[in-house]
């Protein structure tokens, strides 16, 4: 097998084959896998016209995502097996609830799968993001009303070459202040936003800004998913006025995600904080992942 390092050079591939891919988890998006692909040690691989990333160690792959694509999943995911028996290897791959229930049905009782709650991610249909209706959704709606009377004059745009450089100023303050993350952390994922922000176009992000007094105050950036998913990779706000998260997240849905059923706003990590965010908006679907391993081999 020959494992690629995902890049902008090979973006096109990687976009052939996941024009195929059906499932909602973000990890399955072309920019992800680029942008994410070093903290990770993300490869991937193309096998009998199928895709697969694998999580490398040691200059050898540890685990494979389920084979997307136009061709035979059942032979791509049979020649993973033997890459794993030939290496000595224990059979792992990341899936999910769907993908789990594929391989049970090839290969009944020989797996065993263990979810992770702190990379389920959070998806949310994006009528109930844009409307905010429902009594459970009244401190959000609240939160938007401060805002908007503190700014009445408030303007929502699309990120461009005019506003790029203030996102930057924004994402560099938010780390400087942001604490419980590591440094290490926070420098990866700086540097990811920079990147996401200077190729935006090549990755085939959409992001937006929300601005008051002429001023940018909070961004959000994301990309297609699925036919009916949009995915939300960033989002960054000054924390110390009151509105900006719940504004930027429900402009964004209304003016950027028309079309679209769902939107995936990735996991929480663990986070405390992320967490009680994440749910304080009442997700749809709680999208579980996990590892499968063939029995035996742990």
């Amino acid at each position: 097998m020959e494992f690629i390092k995902p890049e902008l050079a090979n973006i096109d591939t990687i976009r052939k084959y996941l024009k195929y891919n059906g499932y909602r988890g973000c990890d399955l998006c072309a920019a992800n896998t680029v942008l994410w692909g070093e903290y990770y040690k993300t490869y991937f691989t193309i096998i009998r016209d199928t895709i697969s990333f694998s999580r490398m160690k040691d200059g050898k792959a540890v685990a494979f995502t389920f084979p997307i694509g136009a061709g035979n999943k059942r032979e791509a995911f049979d020649e993973i097996l033997a890459y794993f028996q030939k290496e000595g290897l224990p059979a792992v791959f990341l899936v999910n609830e769907e993908i789990q229930s594929i391989v049970e049905e090839w290969y009944p009782g020989q797996f065993e799968t263990t979810y992770d709650r702190d990379i389920a991610d959070y998806i949310y249909k994006v009528e109930k993001l844009a409307d905010l209706k429902g009594k459970k959704l009244h401190g959000k709606r609240n939160h938007i009303n401060r805002f908007l009377e503190q700014y009445p004059d408030y303007e929502f745009a699309l990120i461009d070459d005019e506003n790029r450089d203030a996102c930057m100023m924004l994402a560099h303050k938010w780390h400087d202040s942001k604490e419980g993350i590591s440094e290490e952390d926070k420098d990866y994922e700086e540097r990811a936003l920079d990147f996401a922000l200077a190729h935006m176009e090549e990755l085939g992000l959409t992001g937006g800004v929300l601005k008051a007094g002429g001023q940018v105050i909070a961004f959000t950036i994301g990309e297609p998913l699925t036919e009916d998913t949009f995915v939300v990779h960033f989002e960054k706000a000054y924390a110390d006025i009151q509105g900006a998260y719940p504004m930027i997240n429900r402009e964004f849905v209304r003016n950027c995600m028309q079309g679209y059923t769902y939107v995936n706003r990735e996991e929480d990590l663990g986070i405390p904080g992320l967490r009680k965010a994440k749910l304080s908006y009442e997700p749809d679907i709680l999208y579980g992942k996990g590892k499968m391993v063939r029995i035996g081999e742990s």
